[in-house]
C-alpha cells in the first residue's frame, strides 16, 4: 500500500495539462487540466478521467490476477499429530552388517544368523537397545540384534503439506531448498540493480500470479513488484477438471516437473505438498494408475546397478500405497529435503504427508502421474518394476 501511495503522489506531481481542440468558431486550442480518476480498477477507458497513477497500477495488477488488498491463500498446515511415527529407526554403519539371534552373540561377534549387505541407504526399525562395554546394540522387531551407526531423529526441515479450504484462484508453491533463502527482484531478469531487499526462506509458501520469460528464463510474480526465478519454486497450478480416464471426482496428481503432489476430492483441491520422485535413470513412470494395496508398513530393499552399489535396505516403511508394481506413495523417514528427484522410482513423501494421504485414500483411487516438461520417458519399455 505504501508503494501505491508513492506512485500516486509522483503521478500527481508530474501529470501534464492536456491540450484539446475547442469547438468554438475560432477553433483555437484551449488548455484543460486532465482529471485523475479515483483510485480503482479500470479495464476499459472511463473517458471522463485519466486512469493513471494508482489506478493504472491497480489495473495492471488485476491483469496479473492480483487484487489489492491481497487475498491470502486459504490453507492450514498439516496436523502435527500426523508426524507421529509408529516405529523408531537407526541407521546402519558402513560395510556388511551381521545379525545375531541374541545380545550375547552380538557382543561376542559370533554365530551370525544372517547379514545385511552393504549399501548407501540402510535403516532398521528397533524396539530396544543395550549399551555394553563393546558398544551399543539394537534389538529389532524379530528379536534379533545388530550394531548400528546411530539412532535416527526424523528431520523436520520441511514442515509438510497444507490442507485447503477451497480451490485457490491462482497458482502457488514452495521456495525450494537450493539455498537457505533468496532475494526477490523488482522485475523479471538478472539485472543486478533490481533486487528488492526482501528475502524468502526455503519452503516458504508463496502465491504465483503470473509468469514471464526473459532471455529464455521463466520468472514468477509472487507479490507486487516481486519476481522469483521459476525453477526456485515447486509450483501447484489448480485444475479441477479430472484428467482423461478418471471416472470419479477424487484423484491424486503427481507433477514430476514441479515435484508436487495434490489431492482433489469432489473436484476441489483439498491438499498439496512437495515430493521426491525417481531420479535419472530411475524415473517415476508417468501414466494413470489406481491404488492397488495399502500397507500400514512394509520393508523395502533392492538394487538396480550391476555392482549393487546402489543397494538399499529400509525396514518398516510406513503408510505405503502401491499403485504401479513396486512403485508406491510412501513415507520416506530417511529424507532430509523434498522438492527434487531422489528416489528409485517411488513417490517419496514427508511422513506427515504420507500419513494424511494414507488416511484419505482408498484402494482403487486414481493416481495421475505426469511431467508437463515432457522430459520424463513415457515408453513403458523403459521401466522395470520400480523401487523405493
Amino acid at each position: 500500500m505504501i508503494r501505491l501511495a508513492i506512485s500516486l503522489l509522483i503521478f500527481l506531481q508530474t501529470v501534464s495539462p492536456v491540450i484539446q481542440p475547442d469547438s468554438s468558431p475560432s477553433n483555437v486550442p484551449v488548455v484543460r487540466t486532465a482529471i485523475l480518476c479515483q483510485p480503482g480498477i479500470y479495464m476499459t477507458d472511463p473517458q471522463d478521467c485519466l486512469p493513471a497513477g494508482a489506478s493504472g497500477y491497480l489495473t495492471k495488477m488485476v491483469t496479473f490476477g492480483m487484487t489489492i488488498p491481497l487475498i491470502s491463500l486459504p490453507y492450514r498446515p498439516v496436523d502435527g499429530a500426523m508426524w507421529e511415527l509408529p516405529f523408531s529407526y537407526a541407521i546402519l554403519g558402513d560395510g556388511e552388517t551381521p545379525v545375531y539371534a541374541s545380545l550375547d552373540e552380538a557382543i561376542s561377534g559370533k554365530n551370525a544368523i544372517r547379514s545385511i549387505e552393504p549399501g548407501g541407504l540402510r535403516y532398521v526399525s528397533y524396539i530396544d537397545y543395550s549399551d555394553t562395554d563393546n558398544g551399543r546394540f539394537f534389538k529389532l522387531h524379530d528379536e534379533t540384534w545388530v550394531r548400528v551407526s546411530s539412532r535416527v531423529s526424523i528431520p523436520h526441515s520441511y514442515q509438510g503439506g497444507i490442507e485447503l479450504d477451497r480451490t485457490p484462484n491462482h497458482s502457488f508453491g514452495w521456495i525450494l531448498p537450493f539455498n537457505p533463502s533468496l532475494e526477490t527482484k523488482l522485475a523479471p531478469g538478472y539485472s543486478p540493480d533490481s533486487y528488492t531487499g526482501h528475502t524468502l526462506n526455503q519452503y516458504q509458501i508463496v502465491p504465483v500470479y503470473t509468469s514471464q520469460v526473459v532471455d529464455g528464463v521463466e520468472w514468477d510474480l509472487v507479490a507486487p513488484d516481486e519476481w522469483v526465478e521459476s525453477r526456485m519454486i515447486g509450483r501447484v497450478t489448480p485444475n479441477t477438471t479430472p484428467p482423461e480416464g478418471i471416472t470419479s471426482d477424487r484423484w491424486i496428481e503427481v507433477n514430476l516437473e514441479e515435484q508436487t503432489l495434490v489431492v482433489y476430492d469432489q473436484n476441489k483441491l483439498i491438499y498439496a505438498t512437495l515430493i521426491a520422485s525417481g531420479m535419472d535413470p530411475f524415473f517415476t513412470k508417468p501414466g494413470l494408475f489406481q491404488i492397488q494395496r495399502k500397507l500400514d508398513s512394509t520393508p523395502m530393499s533392492g538394487s538396480f546397478a550391476a555392482d549393487r552399489s546402489d543397494y538399499y535396505y529400509l525396514e518398516d516403511v510406513p503408510w505405503t500405497m502401491y499403485y504401479d508394481n513396486a512403485r508406491a506413495l510412501h513415507a520416506a523417514y530417511w529424507r532430509t529435503a523434498f522438492g527434487f528427484p531422489q528416489s528409485h522410482g517411488c513417490v517419496n513423501l514427508n511422513p506427515a504427508d504420507a500419513h494424511w494421504l494414507f488416511e484419505w485414500a482408498n484402494e482403487g483411487d486414481w493416481v495421475y502421474v505426469w511431467d508437463p516438461s515432457g522430459k520424463t520417458p513415457t515408453d513403458p519399455k523403459f521401466y522395470g518394476e520400480g523401487g523405493a
